[in-house]
């Protein structure tokens, strides 16, 4: 179990500093910069937001992990939804102060703001559906055992309505995060794709409606759709049908089907990071994924040695942490 969560949030993190140079930009400017990715390497002379960031770094996707892992061991698993408003602000200041254009996305700003206005947690987060909950959900996997899958998505609602409370926002948090935590319990990638399904479709019953097509329905779809089509037209596929924005329903959906047809746990997260679009959120959510199931041996230690040297990043003692709240099932978040 310990090697499978160390792999999930080593591969959330790889994924991320894999996509760190190519985020935002398209898939034409990225092989034009870079050949397409097939290692950690720097930011390129194109990259706005990680500008002159060095080859593995990690931005926003690993950071708020972090904090969000450091929240639930701090509070003995049940975070407060003003505490975590509190920090993130604290780490978008941080950010600004140094020079960083990496901050917070649409619907995490948007509802902080509200919530610093004096808006109830539950409303503040009622328009976000972008993958901002998604992408941080890790640590719950880890430390929320998925088997009574309704309790999970309960957690992943709580942890996730300050700024995602919508039913796509929940969705894709719930579907990461249960496949996630699948994967640390000992499932397959097809058993955790599976549930991630299943957890999509009970977070999408969650939280305010918002327009859009459904994390569950789009997951149905896109798995058989891409399974159906020659493995040089699904990289194609992935972007001009399924999608790769911030958006809930592309990012989680692409980053979900990436795992799940996964023969190579690092050729697929450097396919993500060459993409185009939200590329550090996308790697770095299969990432969690493909290293939840396959656990830490899985990644190249060269590489998790760079990550960790790069970023100052120790992840051993917080997983343990984290691991030690899934096994008190008094202590759920």
């Amino acid at each position: 179990m310990k090697s499978n969560a160390l792999g999930a949030f080593w591969g959330l993190a790889l994924g991320d500093a894999l996509g760190m140079p190519t985020q935002s930009m398209s898939r034409a400017e990225i092989l034009a910069d870079y050949g397409g990715i097939t290692g950690l390497v720097a930011a390129g002379p194109r990259q706005r937001i990680a500008h002159g960031m060095a080859a593995g770094s990690i931005t926003d996707d690993t950071e708020q992990a972090v904090l969000l892992a450091e929240l639930l061991v701090e509070s003995d698993g049940v975070v407060d939804p003003a505490e975590l408003a509190r920090r993130l602000l604290a780490w978008e200041d941080r950010m600004r102060e140094r020079g960083s254009l990496d901050l917070l996305g649409p619907s995490t700003k948007a509802a902080l703001a509200r919530l610093e206005d004096g808006v109830p947690a539950d409303e503040a987060g009622r328009n976000g559906a972008t993958n901002g909950a998604a992408m941080r959900i890790t640590p719950v996997g880890i430390a929320v055992d998925a088997s009574d899958l309704r309790s999970f998505v309960d957690v992943v609602a709580h942890t996730s309505a300050p700024t995602h409370n919508t039913g796509l926002g929940i969705g894709a948090a719930a579907a990461v995060g249960a496949a996630v935590s699948a994967g640390v319990g000992g499932a397959s990638l097809a058993e955790a794709v599976e549930v991630a399904v299943a957890a999509a479709d009970e977070g999408g019953r969650r939280g305010h409606w918002v327009a859009g097509g459904t994390i569950a329905a789009r997951l149905r779809w896109a798995l058989p759709y891409l399974t159906s089509l020659p493995e040089k037209a699904r990289e194609e596929a992935l972007i001009e049908v399924v999608g790769t924005s911030v958006a809930a329903q592309e990012s989680v959906v692409a980053a979900v089907a990436l795992a799940a047809l996964a023969e190579d746990p690092w050729a697929a997260l450097c396919q993500a990071a060459s993409l185009g679009g939200d590329t550090d959120t996308i790697a770095a959510m299969a990432g969690a994924v493909l290293g939840a199931v396959h656990g830490i041996e899985v990644w190249p230690a060269a590489a998790v040695a760079t990550v960790e040297s790069a970023n100052d990043l120790a992840l051993d003692p917080l997983v343990s942490n984290l691991l030690a709240l899934r096994e008190r099932p008094q202590s759920r978040p």
